[in-house]
């Protein structure tokens, strides 16, 4: 089970942290993802972090501005969001599948996720 938070309404500059608790299973062979979905338009990747090793991948929207990170000990990974953009405005959502690799990159969006959490509203007012 996922379970999203941390959503709001901020201003374009300010940040946000989201988070997505993770329950039900180990997590050592996955990978955990943000994706994004805005008005009208199909859900984005976003951020991908391998629960093991740590590595991450990043869209080329948020590369630089988020950051992907997961605590092993809470079963919570965060996507820390900063100089927030009105593009950046979308129900944001976790999400994880099976991944083997501690030292390669986490899938990306060419790759499906299996698990869903439900979605938290990010809107970011210019």
């Amino acid at each position: 089970q996922l379970q999203a938070s941390g959503g709001g309404l901020v201003q374009a500059g300010d940040s946000l942290r989201l988070s997505c608790a993770a329950s039900g299973r180990t997590f050592a062979n996955y990978a955990f993802g943000w994706f994004r979905q805005a008005p009208g338009k199909e859900r984005e990747f976003v951020a991908a972090v391998g629960w093991s090793g740590g590595r991450t991948r990043y869209a080329d929207s948020v590369a630089g501005r988020f950051t992907i990170s997961r605590d092993k000990p809470r079963n919570t990974v965060y996507l820390q969001m900063n100089s927030l953009k009105p593009e950046d405005t979308g129900v944001y959502y976790c999400a994880t599948r099976f991944f083997q690799g501690s030292h390669i990159s986490p899938p990306g969006p060419s790759v499906p996720y299996d698990f869903w959490g439900q979605g938290t509203q990010v809107t970011v007012s210019s």
